[in-house]
């Protein structure tokens, strides 16, 4: 792969022409001009009101999916910044330029900003909710008396049983976002190749082959032709686009520190329970055969935790836990920064090359704690009580949303079925823009096809709520007073 394709400013609809001074006053590159884009769109505002860890939280300090897309968008930069200077330094690729680096930057900010934007309400539950949907209903759901599972096409099919996220964002950013025309945001290829987390369709996906692009699907059926597009005039094919690789870094770094912090502030972990499971772990490693372990060393997670601890305590703070748990993260993120920088740029080639297969991490001494902190979160937050409690609640809001409005959509659109007053008014509950978009890529179409379309309609529309909207509509159909 090649950084002149990989940066491509290539966009489904081309610029307009601009006169003179337009030209003249508009002094940013494409990349930022794809940056404005999302801040003033509606998709991204969306983000403050939809689940993180804790749904529907009332805390002010507790991380939302926009807190979190922001520090996503800034330590990508911030990855970028690194990256890019290391290349440039060490002259790692004669081809790569300064300006090169201010474009990696200039996409990883964006990327950032909307790797989560198609994320359903309610966090990742939210997935597994309509995943588990279509596992029991599509057997079961009859168009013109034959099972929509024997109808669709595989691909089709299993765009549903793998429902994703990743492929949301892409759908959402491309096609739903219906302002000026059927372009969506219209951002630019390289912006949307770089969140395409996994370039393989739903039939495609291999968990346990060692790859990691294969993990889960990164495209639906219906924007096949979009992402073949897009492959293509990056150079990326079926491989990962290299900032895909800082992108995740910066994910990763963001989600497992923040889940702590959040955590820690919830009451779920405590500064003891956290310092503990470190000295587990440093206690394992500190044998580890790595040319990285004298710098590791100095590190120490569980003494740096105990360190600022014992700092709080001297200088008489009220609640040194607190301070050592705080500021513990702030080193935390600044350490993998520095391993996600020397992950990539250690296995440049490979990554360049489209062979290599894991995350930034994997090999480095800092792999042990990233793995850590995602099973601490896992133990003391997600299989809690409390947060499957939450999550039972969420999936009977989801059920009954996805029931009511699947059943009504599989008439809407078909001349030789009518539907019922209250089929009607579900419609048209659903957003103009989605139904536009729908009947803009139906026109035309073989029926099971405009099918397709329609399930993936319903999708779209509850995606794009909000916790708070999905809890509301909820009570409002089933007359349950707030």
């Amino acid at each position: 792969m090649e950084w002149t394709r990989l940066l491509s400013t290539k966009r489904q609809r081309p610029g307009r022409h601009q006169d003179v001074r337009s030209a003249d006053t508009d002094l940013r590159s494409e990349f930022e001009k794809d940056y404005h884009r999302i801040i003033g769109s509606a998709s991204f505002r969306r983000l403050q009101d939809k689940t993180q860890v804790f749904p529907l939280d009332k805390s002010d300090f507790i991380r939302t999916r926009l807190t979190h897309s922001m520090e996503v968008s800034s330590l990508a930069k911030s990855l970028g910044q690194n990256i890019g200077e290391s290349i440039l330094a060490h002259k790692k690729d004669t081809s790569f330029t300064p300006g090169m680096k201010e474009d990696i930057c200039n996409i990883l900010q964006c990327a950032g900003l909307i790797h989560d934007i198609g994320n359903p309400p309610f966090g990742h539950y939210g997935e597994f909710a309509i995943r588990e949907w279509f596992e029991r209903n599509l057997p079961v759901l009859k168009y013109h008396g034959t099972p929509i599972e024997e109808l669709l096409e595989e691909q089709m099919r299993e765009d549903f049983y793998h429902f994703e996220g990743n492929a949301q964002a892409l759908r959402l950013v491309s096609k739903l976002h219906f302002l000026v025309d059927e372009n969506g945001m219209n951002l630019t290829y390289a912006l949307l190749n770089t969140i395409i987390k996994y370039p393989v369709a739903s039939t495609q996906i291999r968990p346990k082959s060692g790859d990691i692009r294969e993990k889960k699907m990164g495209y639906y059926y219906a924007d096949r032709e979009l992402f073949e597009d897009i492959v293509m005039e990056t150079g990326a094919g079926n491989c990962r686009h290299p900032l895909t690789f800082i992108l995740e870094a910066a994910d990763d770094i963001a989600y497992k520190t923040a889940d702590i912090e959040d955590a820690f502030v919830k009451g779920f972990i405590t500064y003891h329970s956290l310092r503990d499971e470190l000295r587990k772990l440093q206690n394992r490693e500190k044998k580890l055969a790595v040319p990285e372990q004298a710098e590791w060393n100095r590190f120490r997670p569980a003494d740096k935790l105990v360190e600022l601890y014992e700092r709080a305590k001297k200088n008489g703070v009220d609640n040194p836990g607190d301070y050592a748990v705080k500021n513990w993260i702030v080193k935390v993120q600044g350490v993998l920064i520095g391993y996600a920088t020397s992950g990539f740029t250690t296995h440049y080639d490979e990554i360049m090359n489209g062979v290599y297969k894991t995350d930034l991490f994997a090999d480095t001494p800092a792999e042990g704690l990233v793995k850590l902190l995602g099973e601490i979160a896992c133990k003391c937050v997600f299989k809690s009580e409390t947060i499957y409690r939450m999550e039972v609640k969420e999936a009977v809001m989801l059920d009954n949303l996805m029931d009511r409005f699947m059943g009504a959509i599989i008439k809407y659109d078909d001349p030789a079925q009518k539907l019922n007053s209250i089929e009607e008014r579900l419609v048209s509950f659903i957003s103009n823009n989605y139904k536009k978009a729908y009947r803009y890529h139906a026109e035309g179409q073989p029926d099971i096809y405009r099918l397709y379309l329609r399930l993936l309609l319903v999708t779209d529309y509850i995606c794009g709520m909000t916790d708070s909207y999905a809890k509301r509509l909820y009570q409002e159909l089933n007359a349950i007073m707030a």
